[in-house]
């Protein structure tokens, strides 16, 4: 997962582009195969794709693109103890369970162990003004999860999401930080001294560029890779509105298990998790309950995970596989999801389909088979 600065250069100006959004930059990796020839192409091969206002725009370098670029490779260059890495779509190392969502991000910046990205994990979110007993609850969750080896998911933020990293740490294994600022920021300030603990012992990762704030509008989207990441999703205590019930609701979207925790039917911070509930979430009153629902996945997980530790990335097909999911999918949310060109996906399913381990569906829809 290293990269160049010629790579990194064209990555940035893709993502820094007014007007490129994550869905027009994955349309620009599917038609073009890379960043770098996004760029160089002609603005009319790009405006077939993208329109021609955006085409025009990504002809040359973004305001501030310069200084970016130079920051992010600055920061890349540290050496602090926790290990600095931007991993972008086409990595073989980019998380399987985030290749799967509707809206996979372009590109993580990360800082930690890399490897988490593709640990079997579950996502603990909550309320930032718990109640005592609320965050007592996510931190012995968290804490019982982990070591059970299921690593922690969940936001920096303020009380439940703070508190299920603690725990998870307490608990003698791993937790993943996703944040909705730059990931040279600490937000909120008092995580400072607990967001150092998960960059050593765990991973924080994040979507947007150096230097971003904590602008409101940020944290909607983080929490679609909160879900994403993650087998499962844990609701401790949420109101009704609340953007716990936003992560609960993109879990699943993506077809992942919701479970909330009761609590009174006083506590205005239990009526979201009540509302779940009705939903469909899974009630749950111990640790116990979950890793019952998700033994399963947990060992399938673990096995992946331990063969990537130990025998470096995927081959081609591996990663092929692994955007396949088990759903029926098109050669177009293939090409989004891989950012590769389409004829050497086509190829390559072919070659799959002969080995029997892809089938080919009616309405030009490919599914892995579970044999394989």
């Amino acid at each position: 997962m290293t990269i160049d600065e010629a790579e990194l250069d064209a990555w940035l100006r893709l993502l820094g582009t007014p007007g490129i959004g994550r869905v027009a930059a994955r349309r620009l990796l599917a038609a073009f195969g890379s960043p770098q020839a996004a760029v160089r192409c002609s603005v009319a091969a790009r405006a077939e794709v993208i329109g021609a206002n955006a085409a025009r725009a990504l002809s040359e370098p973004p305001e501030g693109h310069a200084k970016q670029l130079r920051s992010t490779l600055e920061w890349l260059g540290q050496q602090d103890g926790a290990l600095r890495q931007v991993v972008t779509l086409g990595d073989a190392g980019y998380p399987p369970m985030l290749l799967e969502t509707a809206d996979p991000p372009v590109l993580l910046y990360a800082r930690g162990d890399v490897r988490l990205l593709n640990a079997p994990s579950v996502a603990i979110v909550g309320s930032r003004n718990p109640t005592a007993q609320g965050r007592d609850n996510a931190r012995a969750f968290a804490s019982h999860l982990s070591r059970a080896g299921w690593t922690v998911v969940s936001g920096l933020a303020l009380g439940i999401d703070g508190a299920a990293h603690e725990g998870a740490l307490e608990g003698g294994g791993s937790t993943v930080a996703v944040v909705g600022t730059g990931i040279d920021r600490v937000y909120p300030a008092r995580h400072r001294e607990l967001a150092h603990r998960i960059a050593e012992q765990g991973l924080i990762i994040s979507e947007y560029p150096l230097g971003t704030e904590p602008l409101p509008s940020n944290f909607p989207p983080r929490n679609r890779i909160i879900a994403g990441l993650s087998r499962a999703t844990l609701v401790v205590e949420a109101a009704v509105q609340s953007g716990s019930l936003i992560t609960a609701r993109l879990a699943a979207e993506a077809g992942r298990e919701v479970f909330a925790l009761p609590g009174s039917i006083h506590s205005p911070q239990a009526r979201g998790c009540h509302a779940l509930i009705k939903q469909g979430a899974k009630l749950v009153e111990t640790a116990a309950d979950i890793l019952d629902e998700l033994a399963p996945a947990a060992t399938g997980r673990s096995a992946t995970l331990k063969q990537g530790v130990t025998e470096g990335p995927g081959t081609t097909d591996d990663a092929l596989l692994a955007a396949l999911g088990f759903d029926p999918v098109t050669l177009d949310a293939l090409v989004a999801r891989t950012g590769w060109p389409a004829a050497e996906l086509g190829a390559k399913l072919l070659e799959l389909e002969l080995g029997g381990h892809v089938a080919r569906l009616p309405g030009q829809l490919f599914q892995r088979r579970a044999a394989s």
